[in-house]
């Protein structure tokens, strides 16, 4: 078979081998295990999901008449006459007629709401004409009023023809802080047409866990009640009660299950809408609860594969080492001869296809040496007359540009400034032809190019400024000759044809790479016209070019990076940053080298 893709291909012989088993036992089975999961699990949450709305609904049903119970508690209140002349009285009364008057009511709540058939009412608080009577079944505290007014603004939920109030909306606490709801009922003298005043009772929320147990029998499991808008006013989390589920709107029906992901894992939610009243009974289990035995066997069924297939491998491991061994071995000593070792020895153990690649393999290794030993000499003496021709193509623009300034200065009988251009034009000439090597120390080229600027200085006058700062050890690195020369004669000859006075400013500094290496970074800047940019990109083309087809397009900076990128490799050489009128910038980049010769 032929391998199309290039990464595929490239793999070597034992794993080509061992992906092989995989594709044709091991991923098969998983594929085929985890489509029976997958299944099975649907499975049981269709059925989950199908059953629960079933006991939503009876248990909405239930809860819907037990609360029909309570709602019919407070119109127990109209049968007591003693009761009724009590709330009607609205006179100022002495101490003893409200003492008594509070006795009757209060005893009375007492009677009819804290029977032993009422175990889930906390207490009773009627409030009328300012007046509070309350009848709890343990000690209270914070449900104080000034009036009959309701204590709680707009936030109410409305079950049946009562108000429902949670225990976070007011301040009343029983002793022990049991959790609880309100229900309120406004009480109304019928024959008079007057408000007589409002009564609450406080329900303890085990009414509804009593109702919900059997739906309740999971840890993970939650259940709650809400009204349409998501106000929760019952929850098996009693933290969450009085908050809000905001993601009531984003649930696709309000009748029935769904799955969903909760808190990142997923969940199975089954809602069911009151029929009387206006609530939503919700139910959530996390879908591992509803597979926790189907995942057993899967587990189980998991570690058998893994064991298997872990023995079942290490076979095929085995058997493809031993046919890939000899291709091994020999891949290593062509990875040897590859970092340019050629005196491996290449064993020969078998007469077999890798036995032939081995043979011939050795014969071409004892061609290669031989061609290496031919070459060898004749390619260094190649290399280095280039170098040395590219570094005397520069060595005549120095020269013409010195020896016109000096002429310049004797005719002009400034004998004093000649003898000086004479005696800076011979420590240019000396540092020309006294060092045959292709690299100097930074200190001399850097005196080279004060001594240049000097005598171009005697010639310009005030139209040339120059400054030259070193921040390395000069005296210590060194760098190829003439780089920074055919540099500075182009800032000089294009900025004074178009400038006033040129100032030309040096830098050599040390610079750390993105990938960590020390290198050595000489700046040349200029205030001269600067390039244009299609002038920019030409050249820019030119020094990514093959330096050695650069000596035919002109010498100066296209030379001076070609010598550097030969030298040194072309990660390093020259840059240009340039604008018109902005002037001109050059960065050259060297490693840092503290030996005279470039093996």
């Amino acid at each position: 078979m032929i391998f199309k893709n290039k990464s595929i291909n490239d793999l070597r012989l034992s794993n080509k081998l061992i992906i092989t088993y995989v594709l044709l036992t091991v991923i098969p089975m998983a594929i085929l295990g985890f489509i029976v999961y997958s299944q099975f699990s649907k499975s049981i949450e269709r059925q989950v999901g199908e059953y629960v709305p079933q006991l939503l609904s009876q248990a909405n049903q239930n809860i819907e008449n037990e609360i029909r119970k309570l709602e019919d508690l407070p119109e127990l209140i109209y049968s007591s006459g003693e009761v009724m002349e009590v709330l009607r009285d609205h006179r100022v009364q002495n101490k003893s007629s409200l003492l008594r008057g509070k006795y009757i009511v209060q005893n009375y709540l007492s009677s009819i709401y804290l029977t032993s058939n009422n175990s889930n009412i906390l207490g009773a608080f009627l409030i009328s004409n300012q007046r509070l009577f309350a009848s709890t079944r343990t000690s209270y505290q914070g449900f104080g009023f000034d009036d009959g007014s309701f204590p709680y603004a707009n936030d109410t939920i409305q079950v049946g023809n009562m108000d429902l109030l949670l225990s976070n909306q007011i301040n009343l606490t029983f002793k022990d802080n049991p959790s609880y709801i309100l229900l309120v009922k406004q009480i109304t003298d019928f024959d008079n047409r007057e408000h007589l005043g409002t009564l609450y009772l406080a329900v303890n929320v085990s009414f509804f866990e009593k109702v919900l147990e059997d739906l309740n029998s999971k840890d993970n499991n939650e259940m709650w009640l809400m009204d349409k808008q998501g106000k929760i006013f019952y929850h098996t989390n009693a933290g969450k009660i009085g908050k809000t589920m905001e993601e009531i709107n984003e649930f696709p029906f309000l009748n029935g299950s769904f799955r969903t992901n909760v808190n990142g894992q997923q969940t199975l939610i089954s809602l069911a809408e009151g029929k009387e009243f206006s609530w939503i009974l919700g139910h959530s289990i996390p879908k591992k609860n509803l597979t926790e035995q189907t995942d057993i066997v899967r587990n189980v069924t998991v570690v058998i594969f893994i064991i298997m297939a872990c023995i079942t491998t290490v076979i095929s491991i085995l058997l493809a080492w031993t046919v890939t061994r000899p291709i091994k071995q020999l891949s290593h000593i062509m990875k040897d001869v590859e970092t340019g070792d050629f005196n491996v020895e290449i064993p020969i153990h078998s007469g077999d296809e890798v036995g032939i690649l081995a043979k011939s393999f050795r014969s071409m290794l004892f061609k290669i040496r031989e061609l290496i030993q031919k070459n060898y000499l004749r390619e260094i003496r190649q290399k280095n007359a280039e170098l040395y021709a590219l570094q005397s193509q520069i060595n005549p623009h120095f020269m013409y540009n010195t020896l016109e300034t000096i002429g310049m200065a004797v005719e002009e009988g400034e004998q004093e400034q000649s003898v000086h251009m004479i005696a800076l034009l011979g420590r240019m000439m000396r540092f020309s032809i006294s060092n045959k090597d292709s690299l100097v120390l930074i200190s001399s080229e850097v005196q080279h190019i004060r001594d240049y600027l000097s005598i171009q200085k005697f010639r310009f006058e005030d139209r040339l400024s120059f400054h030259i700062h070193e921040d390395i050890n000069s005296i210590k690195y060194y760098t190829p000759k003439f780089v920074m020369q055919p540099i500075i004669e182009n800032a000089i000859k294009y900025g004074l044809e178009k400038r006033k006075e040129i100032v030309i400013e040096i830098e050599v500094v040390e610079e750390i790479t993105p990938d960590g290496k020390a290198v050595i970074l000489f700046i040349i800047r200029d205030n001269g016209p600067g390039m244009e940019e299609n002038t920019l990109l030409r050249i820019k083309d030119l020094l990514v070019s093959d330096p050695m087809k650069s000596r035919d397009s002109g010498f100066g900076i296209i030379n001076v990076h070609a010598r550097i990128a030969m030298m040194f490799g072309e990660e390093y050489g020259l840059q240009l940053k340039s604008k018109v009128e902005k002037g001109t910038e050059v960065f050259l980049r060297i490693p840092k080298t503290i030996e005279p010769k470039i093996e």
